[in-house]
């Protein structure tokens, strides 16, 4: 036995009082666990002194090999006690690379299974767009990994699973077993009392919070698969089944049809009790004849108050690039996509722009809400589908999202799903071989931006000051860290994944180009053939290169900008066998 191998000895049976090095443990085979990337190894965040934080020597997340049933295994857990289990670069780095590892063991024919314990807040505040793409790239990993294994996540409670995490725990992971004390949310209560007031969310009102999200609402309404008590060897036994059971074939987030026709189901302008929706949802079930009656409602009140669409930049790069007029594109008014040839192939252009009169009143300015993710979906797979047998054509995510949209209704019916929906569809595309391309024209900010264009192949992005990423507004991100706007924008000037401002997120590395020189708001023929060109050759590049996100690793920036994410894989390889 070897200094980082350590027997299971604890004297409970709550798995919910457990360290997440415990419950690491606890689900591997007794006696079986080896700690990668240890404490001893010192691999602390670099970003948090630099803020005034003590770093945590393992970063808050624990990488544990051994087996499960005998079979190789790894179990991934996030510790709720350093940072609330934020993600940032190194603890997202351990988590997708270590990922990365089980996708290669599968590769050479060693059938490795893959467990996440998750109890996270989701992006770590502090570190910004360096948890944005940590987080981006575990779904990556997640995606790639679901042809070979069946990749389980777990929510037992204390902290709970939200932000970009939640995506990746309900939209994209295999299985998702949860206990009553876990929560699943895309958005955190605070956030969205901040963002749209204490009428439509009151944060303290925790046993309401707790009917909408928390682990019985969630597997009964079909969000999440299992339900078990904080009990170990209950939440052991529930771990192994999955994967005696095998590899799901069909995931929620392949349903499109499905959860967009239970949407159409849903009057959005009335108060939604959740226990209402858990038989429907979960059986996937629609009553048609109250159905036709709701479409026909909301539609005659869309006639009797229709307001114009503003003009925006995503808007103006779909019309300038697919030159096809916004107002003549099928379905939902915020979900545009076209099809246009560029240098004699074929390219499939998405954007989400704003629509005053969608049905759900927190979506109604450019935010991906609930129908926003599934549109997007389903528009990607209609071309993988179109494509299937033929010339995979480039899909174009113009990017120019505010953020997710922030509302009960969201929570209750699931934006998470509708966000993982889209970040399945555009994974899905790359892995079957479409160039996917980001053309970030404006912001790019959170959930929305992991949704629309970060699981692209290539980003690239407009040099301009009103172009931005990051997690979330500044005003929620004080009022989460319980910092001032001004601390913010110092401690900016000492992270560059803590800034707005598109140079700042181009020293991470994960840029393919920054254009200068684009008239960004009314672009003219020379600023539209300058970008096809870009694109042209991003997607020359894409069919020549990996399927997968590695490249956002390999630049000559992201050797200085994402150093640390770089040194975490290259430990996990040497420490895995």
């Amino acid at each position: 036995m070897d200094n980082n191998t350590q027997p299971l000895n604890i004297a409970t049976e709550s798995f919910i009082e457990l360290s997440g090095r415990e419950r690491a443990q606890a689900v591997l085979d007794a006696g079986s666990f080896r700690e990668l990337i240890g404490p001893f190894d010192r691999m602390t965040s670099p970003h948090l002194p630099l803020q005034g934080i003590v770093a945590q020597s393992d970063d808050g997340v624990i990488v544990g090999r051994g087996t499960i049933d005998g079979e190789p295994a790894v179990a991934i857990a996030l510790e709720g006690a350093f940072q609330g289990g934020g993600i940032g670069e190194v603890c997202g780095a351990k988590i997708s690379g270590a990922l990365e590892q089980v996708l290669r063991d599968h590769e050479k024919g060693i059938k490795t299974r893959p467990v996440l314990l998750l109890e996270t807040g989701g992006v770590r505040l502090q570190e910004g767009n360096y948890g944005l793409l940590a987080i981006a790239e575990i779904g990556a990993a997640i995606m790639a990994l679901r042809p070979y294994t069946p990749v389980v996540s777990v929510i037992s409670g204390m902290i709970g699973c939200y932000g970009g995490m939640s995506i990746c725990a309900a939209g994209l992971s295999s299985h998702l077993i949860m206990t009553r004390q876990g929560r699943l949310q895309l958005n955190g209560s605070e956030v969205i009392e901040q963002e749209a007031g204490i009428q439509e969310m009151d944060a303290s009102d925790r046993s309401r919070i707790w009917s909408m999200v928390g682990g019985e609402q969630r597997v009964a309404a079909g969000f999440a698969d299992t339900l078990v008590n904080d009990d170990i060897h209950e939440i052991n036994e529930a771990i192994h089944d999955v994967f005696r059971q095998g590899i799901r074939e069909v995931t929620r987030t392949a349903q499109v049809d499905r959860y967009l026709a239970l949407l159409a189901a849903v009057d959005a302008n009335t108060l939604i009790v959740p226990s209402s929706i858990r038989e429907s949802w979960k059986s996937g079930i629609v009553d048609q004849e109250n159905l036709q009656s709701q479409l026909g409602a909301q539609q005659a009140q869309a006639n009797d108050s229709v307001v114009e669409a503003p003009i925006t930049r995503g808007r103006t790069w779909f019309e300038a690039l697919s030159g096809q007029s916004a107002s003549a594109q099928q379905g939902i008014a915020s979900v545009l996509c076209a099809d246009t040839e560029l240098e004699n192939q074929q390219v499939r252009y998405i954007s989400v722009v704003p629509n005053p009169n969608a049905r759900f009143v927190r979506a109604r300015q450019g935010e991906i809400g609930l129908e926003e993710g599934w549109n997007i979906a389903r528009s990607i797979r209609e071309a993988i589908e179109a494509d299937k047998d033929g010339e995979k054509r480039a899909i174009v995510a113009i990017v120019d999202v505010p953020s997710q949209a922030y509302g009960y209704r969201e929570e209750v019916l699931g934006i998470h799903l509708s966000c993982g929906s889209a970040v399945d569809a555009y994974a899905s595309a790359r892995l079957a071989g479409h160039p996917v391309i980001a053309l970030i024209v404006g912001n790019a900010i959170s959930g929305a931006f992991l949704a629309h264009g970060m699981q692209a192949n290539r980003l690239l992005a407009l040099d301009d000051e009103k172009v931005t990423v990051q997690v979330m507004s500044k005003q929620s991100a004080a009022r989460i860290t319980r910092r001032s706007i001004e601390q913010l924008n110092e401690a900016a000037t000492k992270v560059p994944g803590a800034a707005y401002d598109i140079r700042s997120f181009a020293k991470l590395g994960a840029l393919d180009q920054l254009i200068e020189g684009i008239e960004a708001d009314q672009p003219q023929d020379k600023d539209i053939e300058r970008i096809q060109q870009y694109l042209i050759a991003a997607i020359a590049e894409t069919r020549q290169g990996p399927r997968d996100l590695s490249v956002r690793l390999t630049s000559a920036t992201a050797a200085t900008g994402r150093a640390s994410s770089i040194k975490v894989r290259q430990l996990l390889a040497e420490q895995w066998d």
